[in-house]
This record gives C-alpha cells, sequence and structure tokens, in this order.
C-alpha cells in the first residue's frame, strides 16, 4: 500500500491506551507498533530491546519526576530521522528509515490538539539523519546520509507550509549534523562525513537565508555528530552525541556565545549518549533517549543553568534512539524511534511528557 493511499490515525489511539497506562502497565500500547528494517509486518516490542532498555540515572532525582502518556502512533513506523522541528505548532518528522528503505523523503506533523498525524509534502531527496530546523515561517533541511548512517549528501531545502524550496548546497556533503535558527541564521554544527572511512567532524556553519550562504564560524572543541541541540538566552548548547561511532559516545556539554564566537565547556551530561531527544523545556534542557553500545537509554535528565546541574525525571515509558523530540505547549512529544541498538527496528510510538 502506497503511503498516499494510506488512512492517518488520530484521537482513539491514545484514550484507548490511557487506562492501562493508569495501572501501571505501560507497554500496553506497544502492540503493532514495531518493524523490522528487513522484513514488512508490524510486530509488538522485540526481546532485544528489552534487553538493551536502561532507564536508570546516575544523577540526582528531582523532587518533581512528572509522567509520561502514550499517544496516537505514527502512521507507520520510522526511525533515525534524528531530530523533529515545531512549526505551526505542529511536531514535524522529515525524512528517515520507514517501509525497508533507509532514504526515505516522509514528512509527517502531529497536531497535539487533535492528536492526529497528517502527510504533507515529501522532502525533495529522501535521506536519513537529516538536519533540521525552523526558522521564520520555514522548516529547513540540510543533507543527510543516503545508505544506512553513511554516505551523506550536500543538498539543502526549505519548506513554506506547502511545497519546499531548493536552495544553495552545503560546502560539503554531510549527515547527522545539529541544527538550530538564532539571530536570524541557522547554526550548523558538528556532523558525520564519509561512507567507508566515515568519521564526525567539528564543523560549524552558519546558514543565512536572505543571502542563500554559508559562512564559517569556530568548530566546536571536539568533532561529534548525533549531538543534542538548544538555545538558551542567546547561546547555543550542544549535549552528548558520538565520536565516529555510539561505542566511543561522549557525556560533553558545550555552550557557543555567538557575541564572542568562543565556546564554553559546560556540566557533562550525567549519561553519555548519542541520538537522543533534547529541548528546551520550562526553565531547564531535557534529553530523553539515546543510544550506546548494547544499550538504549530511557533515561530523561534535565540541565538546569541556574544551577548547573543535572536532574533525573519520569523515564521514557519506551526507551529508543534516532527519534523526534519537541516542545509544543507545556509537554514533551517524542515520536518514532529504534527501540533497540542499531537501525534494524522502527517504531511508531508517539509519547509525550509534562511537568503539569
Amino acid at each position: 500500500m502506497s503511503l498516499h493511499r494510506r488512512t492517518l490515525l488520530a484521537g482513539g489511539a491514545a484514550l484507548a491506551t490511557a487506562p492501562a497506562l493508569a495501572q501501571g502497565n505501560p507497554h500496553a500500547h506497544h502492540g503493532g507498533q514495531f518493524e523490522r528494517l528487513a522484513q514488512p509486518g508490524r510486530m509488538g516490542l522485540p526481546d532485544l530491546a528489552q534487553q538493551h532498555a536502561v532507564t536508570d540515572s546516575p544523577a540526582p532525582r528531582a523532587a518533581r519526576q512528572g509522567a509520561w502518556r502514550a499517544l496516537s502512533p505514527l502512521p507507520i513506523p520510522r526511525t533515525e530521522m534524528a531530530w523533529a522541528v515545531e512549526y505551526r505548532g505542529r511536531m514535524h518528522l522529515i525524512g528517515g528509515y520507514a517501509e525497508q528503505r533507509v532514504d526515505r523523503p516522509y514528512h509527517h506533523a502531529y497536531d497535539p490538539r487533535t492528536d492526529r498525524w497528517d502527510e504533507l509534502a515529501q522532502l525533495p531527496r529522501g535521506a536519513n539523519h537529516v538536519g533540521v530546523a525552523t526558522l521564520g515561517d520555514r522548516i529547513y533541511a540540510f543533507g543527510g546520509f543516503l545508505e544506512q548512517n553513511r554516505t551523506p549528501h550536500d543538498g539543502a531545502f526549505a519548506f513554506d507550509g506547502t511545497r519546499w524550496h531548493t536552495l544553495r548546497r552545503l560546502p560539503e556533503a554531510c549527515g547527522a549534523m545539529a541544527c538550530i535558527a538564532l539571530d536570524g541564521k541557522i547554526h550548523i554544527i558538528g556532523g558525520a562525513i564519509g561512507s567507508d572511512n566515515r568519521r564526525s567532524i567539528d564543523w560549524h556553519l552558519v546558514y543565512d537565508p536572505q543571502t542563500d550562504r554559508y559562512a564559517r564560524r569556530q568548530p566546536m572543541p571536539v568533532g561529534r555528530d548525533h549531538t543534542g541541540i538548544v538555545v538558551v538566552a542567546g547561546a547555543i548548547h550542544i549535549i552528548g552525541g558520538r565520536i565516529d561511532t555510539f561505542h566511543t559516545n561522549s557525556n560533553l556539554h558545550h555552550s557557543y556565545d555567538p557575541r564572542t564566537d568562543d565556546w564554553t565547556f559546560r556540566t557533562p551530561i550525567p549519561t553519555a549518549r548519542s541520538g537522543q531527544g533534547c529541548v528546551w523545556y520550562r526553565d531547564r534542557i531535557f534529553c530523553m533517549g539515546g543510544e550506546g553500545t548494547n544499550r538504549v537509554y530511557g533515561q530523561n535528565e534535565a540541565f538546569n543553568p541556574a544551577t548547573n546541574a543535572w536532574e533525573a525525571y519520569a523515564p521514557m515509558l519506551t526507551p529508543r534512539h534516532g527519534m523526534g523530540a519537541v516542545v509544543i505547549g507545556d509537554g514533551i512529544y517524542v515520536a518514532g524511534g529504534g527501540p533497540q541498538m542499531g537501525g534494524g527496528v522502527k517504531s511508531a510510538i508517539n509519547e509525550a511528557f509534562t511537568l503539569a
């Protein structure tokens, strides 16, 4: 069945799972929400995922833990989008693995007000680990891998709410970059290049949509990819990620000041990880999920800039990596992702966290 003929899902799934979750069964919504990359057909949470799942954080527990809830699943299981963006009040997932391919151009948007997914115009060039950011009234998408987490391309595109437009190409083909808007420009930081010689890089580009050009800025201190990125009080924070591979994950936490073009070491994240969600929620940086050697992390750890310290909050219902995570209103929405190490299994899981 083609994606265009598929009926998208709404409201009922979240309502149906809520009673089971309230009774203490966090796996009640897992049935049929997973699919193998190499084999079609829906299935439940695989046994290997349960073996890889880790939820204990070394950080002190926050006094107020917050809570997760299950929502309407993605229309199809997806992973390795690596990130998501909020745009016009919805969560947008672009590219990634789906339906036994690693270079899908799929573009889904989730509206938390209706608990509904919609399919939107597809990315002009399908890829995984696409760098995405929202600036003004557009979504920007940069690079990504054409093979499984390797062999990047240099394309760049912008979505205006209806269709995609082609932008100036990246100076070099790259994937798994961290992208974020600040002061009318988009910062593109880190990532990985190469095919058989895949490796992390430390580059720092700034894209100006007014001129459709890139400029170089001070590279980050240690090259890595699959990192988290947020803006806090005019500074960019880069957290975690991998140095070439998830076997060498990093707990590094740096901030970048665009006024001085300097990087500063900050308090490391307690759980070294890559491919995690990273968002600014209320007054903290929250990082959830991620991947390591025979590990998929469910830890939900938050950094408080006021105290320069990390705390642990309620872990994810379903530990995943390579998913999308955004803040909309007073909630963190986390969709898709892989429940076991590597890209062999995709999920349609959609869950939200709130302190309310």
